[in-house]
């Protein structure tokens, strides 16, 4: 479990986290979002003990890392900005390493190697040297080293960033499969997809202040805005899509192809059939109109739009 309590963190006259009161409950997946500068990256490394907090305690399954860190921290792994590695050892050798580092006895070592290996699908690699991998296996080790003391909480900071496709894929299916194992998993990213495909909750922050935390789902419902696609019989012309970028409602329309077009609309879902009728009454045959983008997206733009 993590338990945020009116937490503070100031630089100067800046306020970086402004009473954050955060709870996440043991085996859930939570996904921390906000714009750039929004207070993420500090809020998880005052949870890691790489900064103070001005003031507020955070606990890490019942231990406040504020006053107790050392106690606090050990039952967390966590992987915090690029991880770095000795590049002439390979993974056997990084893990065992680090196992000797934490005390753990050499039995223990060698059955966490093993599993840890298996966790994040590196067996083929254990023996080959760390110099030699891609970002994303550097990544995919980085999150070994954190699961090795079996730790109850995993905290994540953008762990697919810089990555490629491939690599991105790899970091997300190890972190769903730790979901389906019950890791209380705590994960900042900017990539919203990312968010909704991994996570059970998302906890959306904005200049330090927590504007909303709840399932996925359930924030997915109460969104205002939403993305349309509207597909016509034949070309919509740029005059009509003026037009029908200052219908009401409508925050901006703009051609997908010559036949059709995305409009960016913000109002109640009921209230969709009265834009379809207007776009008709322009001339325009519509065959299809339906929603397109993500949930979370529009969530996370009608959100953090409301609190500028």
């Amino acid at each position: 479990m993590i338990e945020l309590q009116k937490l503070n963190k100031s630089f100067g006259p800046i306020k970086a986290v402004d009473d954050l009161d955060l709870r996440v409950t043991r085996g859930t997946t939570v996904g921390f979002l906000g714009p750039n500068g929004a207070g993420k990256t500090t809020t998880i490394k005052i949870l890691t003990d790489l900064i103070s907090a001005t003031s507020g305690h955070a606990l890490l399954s019942g231990v406040d890392v504020v006053s107790d860190p050392k106690a606090a921290l050990s039952h967390v792994g966590a992987v915090v900005e690029t991880p770095e590695f000795y590049p002439y050892l390979t993974p056997v050798e990084t893990l065992s390493y680090l196992g000797r580092v934490r005390g753990m006895p050499t039995a223990e070592i060698d059955r966490r190697t093993n599993e840890v290996l298996a966790q994040i699908k590196m067996e083929q690699w254990r023996t080959t040297r760390i110099g030699k991998f891609s970002k994303g296996m550097k990544q995919r080790l980085a999150i070994g080293q954190a699961l090795l003391h079996e730790p109850d909480i995993l905290i994540l900071d953008e762990p697919t960033s810089g990555l490629d496709p491939r690599g991105m894929v790899e970091v997300r299916e190890i972190i769903k499969q730790l979901k389906k194992d019950h890791y209380t998993i705590f994960m900042s990213s900017h990539l919203l997809n990312e968010v909704e495909e991994t996570c059970d909750r998302v906890a959306l922050i904005d200049h330090g202040k927590l504007l909303v935390y709840d399932d996925i789902d359930t924030l997915a419902k109460l969104t205002k805005i939403t993305k349309l696609e509207v597909v016509g019989s034949s070309a919509i012309a740029a005059p009509l899509v003026e037009r029908i970028s200052k219908m009401p409602g409508v925050v901006h329309a703009e051609n997908a192809t010559d036949r059709s077009l995305v409009v960016t609309y913000e109002g109640p879902e009921e209230s969709r059939a009265d834009l379809l009728r207007s776009i008709q009454s322009l001339g325009v045959n519509v065959v299809s109109f339906s929603p397109v983008g993500l949930p979370l997206e529009m969530m996370y733009m009608d959100l953090v739009k409301e609190s500028r």
